[in-house]
């Protein structure tokens, strides 16, 4: 037993502040959220970029309020977001959080299930990536109803106003589909007046038709805050070619200039209506600042003697930006920073709202972190950053994409010295961390590939699936059939709401079959007790491992790795031989048919290669990551490394290109 295990925490609670705000939105199943359990935190991972020979640059970051058993890095947590916010609540980050940025589901019938191709040349296989599990499913998928929607972003809005600063913000990003009902829910959490401003962002292409034949083409970004006076600095944006070409004319100096019209608009103005240089007008300014500006030879005269005002362009400060945001275009196949990620945003986007609202060394959060690209703009702008996503895809997505971040980061800092970092105006922010440290909250691991494993109970145990019933999966026979999620075993909890959904059903009278992997003993008896003496709605229980009649077929052949390593006088030689991963053979097999695909090269289904050179058994420490920039590039397969000491834990980390690891130790 490891140390981590002996030392493992208990649940804890922690309080949440009640909505106290107008107007208030009903919903069938609206519960307040008074209390909410914070689970301990599993530290699975560990990645850092630092280098010895050149730390890093001192940055205005105060880590005094960070908690103490945390790492002073980047925080990356895979689990329901609804308990990592409860964990980060009670674990030291109540009030200490200067911007959070959500991009929630919209409700709007997306499909967010990846497409994933095998790596190697263009015109290589491609399947179709894991489906969202249960649980994932109500943060990615637009299979419940309008009530669940509501309660599932309520609950969560109330804790992330908690998490925040007295002068943070809140940024939501939505379409028309929620926005009314996200913004309602705001101001009730939040307190009417509190909603900061409303942005548009227009899209360069539309995404899909609505009715009537019109095509969406916006975006809506809702902005809360608990304070009045949030921070907020807008920043300038750089004038078109158009007005740039109107500045023609120049002084002897050389400086270009254009002229403007001083006569104003308005006629009622009899302040401002006097003679100037024979010619009576209405002007802008009164005649005490048209001497001034005539002294100062910013006034010149056309052949009628009217004044105009000389405007130069070395004075402009920038264009004033606007709540209508239609200069930064979403990801195109060609990006750079393109995850393959279905609702990936652009880096611009997320970059302009921590200008706006947060300072460098601020920390900044995002619970839905998708492909990272909040963490990797934050890491960019020199911010502090939490992440975390119920789906273990966007974690590794993040992962890698925050290591190419750190990485060529470490590479500008080795290259430049920390005075010129901070004296140029063209250096990059100083970086608040070139470290992250991945963690798992209640122990929210799959150790199956979920949908194989629904789809395969669905068909042995003869279940027909309902996609239309925001709460249960299916039916069989006369029955309605609820299928736990397959991370944890049947709980109380999970038949606590299984009642709780029945209330809001007074007409069901069919029998419910619950199927689990597991069971808790208390679980059972909670169903004995159900049962007793009630003549409909009764409860059936499946264990997929070990009912006899029904279960026992699970079977999941893991991914298989072939791995040596041997030493070469003060180095160290990794190589893997050969990686099978049956998953990926089987959505080929089911997407080929008769035709078997061929995988010509084992690293064709390898997204990345990790190595921990001295592995304790607990967290994964990333000694060297191989990570190809590209789809059709492969990983190496033979690594040389520094010589750890001998009888050292060498542990190589392999993730195929759906997301499933294998951890295979060695001895050095």
């Amino acid at each position: 037993m490891t140390e981590q295990a002996k030392t493992k925490k208990k649940p804890t609670d922690v309080t949440v502040g009640r909505a106290k705000g107008r107007p208030m939105l009903s919903w069938v199943g609206k519960k307040p959220l008074g209390r909410v359990t914070a689970f301990p935190a599993q530290h699975v991972e560990r990645f850092s970029a630092e280098d010895a020979a050149h730390p890093l640059p001192p940055s205005s970051a105060d880590w005094s309020k960070w908690p103490k058993d945390l790492p002073q890095s980047g925080l990356l947590y895979h689990g329901d977001n609804k308990e990592v916010l409860a964990h980060l609540l009670a674990n030291g980050f109540r009030g200490q959080v200067k911007l959070i940025y959500i991009d929630p589901p919209f409700d709007s019938g997306a499909d967010y299930v990846r497409k994933v191709q095998l790596r190697g040349p263009k015109g290589t296989l491609k399947i179709d990536g894991e489906d969202y599990a249960l649980g994932e499913q109500v943060q990615y998928t637009d299979i419940w109803s309008n009530d669940n929607y509501l309660q599932f972003m309520y609950e969560r809005l109330l804790m992330l106003k908690e998490l925040l600063t007295e002068h943070g913000t809140l940024w939501i990003h939505c379409d028309y589909h929620q926005s009314h009902h996200l913004r309602c829910l705001g101001e009730e959490v939040f307190g009417s007046g509190k909603l900061i401003t409303e942005i548009i962002w227009k899209r360069a292409s539309p995404r899909g038709n609505v009715s009537m034949g019109l095509s969406v083409a916006t975006d809506s970004i809702l902005v809360f805050s608990p304070s009045d006076e949030p921070e907020w600095h807008p920043p300038r944006l750089k004038y078109t070619d158009d007005y740039l070409a109107r500045f023609t004319q120049a002084d002897a100096d050389g400086r270009r200039f254009t002229l403007d019209n001083m006569v104003n608009p308005n006629p009622n103005r009899p302040t401002l209506t006097y003679d100037w240089n024979g010619v009576n007008r209405v002007w802008r300014v009164r005649k005490e600042r048209m001497q001034e500006l005539h002294d100062a030879g910013r006034i010149q005269y056309t052949a009628n003697g009217v004044a105009r005002y000389k405007r130069y362009l070395d004075e402009l400060e920038g264009q004033p930006l606007t709540t209508l945001w239609d200069d930064i275009f979403p990801i195109n196949s060609q990006a750079e920073e393109r995850a393959d990620y279905p609702t990936q945003k652009p880096e611009k986007l997320i970059e302009r709202m921590l200008e706006i609202a947060t300072s460098p060394s601020d920390l900044v959060l995002d619970c839905f972190i998708g492909s990272g690209t909040t963490a990797a703009a934050a890491q960019k702008l020199g911010r502090r950053w939490i992440g975390c996503d119920i789906n273990k895809g966007a974690i590794q997505t993040t992962a890698k994409r925050l290591q190419g971040v750190m990485r060529e980061q470490a590479v500008v800092l080795s290259s430049a010295s920390q005075g010129d970092l901070v004296a140029r105006d063209d250096a990059p922010p100083v970086p608040c961390q070139l470290t992250f440290s991945t963690w798992r909250v209640n122990d929210y691991d799959l150790h199956i590939q979920h949908n194989e494993a629904v789809e395969l109970a669905c068909e042995h145990l003869g279940i027909m699936r309902t996609r239309t019933d925001p709460y249960f999966d299916g039916t069989r026979g006369k029955m309605l059939v609820k299928i736990i999620p397959l991370n944890h075993p049947l709980t109380p909890l999970d038949l606590e709401a299984l009642r709780s959904e029945l209330k809001n059903r007074p007409e069901e009278e069919r029998d419910l079959l619950v199927v689990s992997l597991g069971q808790e003993h208390k679980a059972r008896e909670w169903v004995e007790h159900y049962n007793h003496n009630r003549p409909i709605n009764k409860i059936h229980l499946i264990e997929l491992r070990t009912d006899r009649k029904a279960g026992g077929f699970i079977k999941h052949e893991p991914m298989s790795v072939q791995a040596s390593v041997q030493r070469e006088g003060d180095k160290l030689i990794v190589t893997i031989a050969d990686v099978v991963s049956p998953s990926i053979i089987a959505r080929l097999d089911l997407q080929e048919g008769i035709f078997r695909a061929q995988i010509p090269d084992w690293r064709a289904v390898v997204d990345c290669v990790l190595i921990d050179a001295d592995h304790d058994g607990a967290v994964f420490n990333v000694t060297l990551a191989d990570v190809p920039e590209r789809k059709q590039d492969l990983v190496a397969g033979r690594y040389e490394l520094a010589a750890p000491p001998v009888g050292s834990v060498v542990a190589v980390k392999v993730i195929d290109m759906l997301g499933e690891e294998r951890i295979v130790s060695l001895t050095a």
